[in-house]
């Protein structure tokens, strides 16, 4: 699929992009691999541990932001996976312009290079925070979303784009398993968690990012793609990973849900149900009719949910056991 393909990863030197480089190195035979993100000494480490690919690969300092540098990138371009934001939920509460600068002008930046540079297909990165936002964060993830999908119509489906979303990536940066790891490590008292009841909805990294590649297969253009995937409680997390660590509690924090939501209730009517993934379908569409995406491009049908079905890591129809755990855990820390 990707053999002899030009490919561009915003964000590239995250804990996405890495698992994400070494699976593409692995598989295909790339014509060129750019790596695109602002911080020049992870992008160094990159180089030494990919120095064998060097004749591949291609590093380039910038921001997504930075519509110019962006259209720079794109030159040559078949493929980009957006994968560049600002994700803490406290720093985006704090620093509102910084975060809608990168999520919201930043997107607008890709998708303008892609469409201009011909790009073939455009995948972005989305997350569970998106959907019924109640924080920035989300919020402007959702505003990232719409745009990318909106981008179809702009093109005339001579780009492609799409977006997949997902929940908490096990063993990533804003996972709570390293710092669970941490508190350990180092003798600590307690574990924290911020209330009893709380689930998320748990994938790895390399899961997230065989789903992508799959979804590059499938894609018509303007799906939001969201996998089946297990939920874990907090608390059987916590104890998975230290029986003998009492739990405090200590109340969630500002911008935090009890509970996760990928498909939301109010998106039921557009959302369609496959063996092993959901497809949010656009809401406008000018070159897709909605029936459209009920079978995909790797001959997959679906079917449409009920109305009023909502994907929410409470009510899911699968969880995580304690053994479960322990073998995600064992494979990510």
């Amino acid at each position: 699929m990707l053999n002899d393909k030009s490919i561009l990863i915003t964000g590239g030197t995250g804990s996405f992009g890495h698992r994400f480089v070494s699976t593409l190195l692995e598989k295909y035979n790339l014509k060129r691999l750019v790596i695109l993100s602002r911080d020049e000494l992870k992008q160094y480490d990159m180089q030494i541990k990919y120095q064998k690919y060097s004749k591949v690969m291609r590093f380039f300092l910038g921001d997504v932001r930075d519509g110019e540098r962006m259209q720079e990138a794109m030159s040559g371009i078949d493929v980009v996976i957006h994968a560049a934001a600002l994700k803490q939920v406290p720093a985006a509460e704090y620093n509102p312009m910084e975060c809608i600068k990168t999520n919201i002008h930043g997107a607008e930046s890709v998708i303008k290079a892609a469409i201009s540079n011909n790009v073939e297909t455009v995948i972005a990165l989305s997350t569970d925070k998106a959907a019924n936002p109640i924080n920035l964060y989300g919020a402007t993830k959702l505003a990232s979303d719409k745009l990318f999908i909106a981008a179809n119509n702009i093109s005339g489906g001579k780009t492609k784009f799409a977006v997949v979303r997902y929940g908490n990536v096990v063993g990533s940066r804003g996972s709570v398993v390293p710092l669970f790891d941490k508190l350990i490590k180092e003798g600590a008292s307690h574990l924290p968690i911020t209330h009893k009841e709380m689930t998320r909805f748990w994938i790895t990294l390399q899961e997230g990012v065989d789903f992508v590649l799959k979804n590059m297969e499938r894609m018509t253009g303007g799906e939001i793609f969201v996998p089946k995937i297990p939920s874990v409680k907090i608390t059987d997390l916590a104890q998975s990973m230290a029986p003998q660590l009492p739990i405090k509690i200590i109340g969630i924090r500002p911008g935090e849900k009890l509970h996760e939501i990928m498909c939301p209730a109010d998106d039921s009517h557009l959302t369609i149900e496959f063996h092993d993934h959901f497809v949010i379908c656009p809401s406008v569409s000018f070159y897709s009719e909605k029936d459209d995406y009920l079978k995909n491009k790797l001959g997959e049908v679906g079917k449409y949910v009920e109305q009023s079905f909502e994907y929410n890591s409470g009510s899911n129809h699968s969880f995580l056991t304690n053994k479960d755990i322990i073998k995600y855990n064992m494979n990510t820390i």
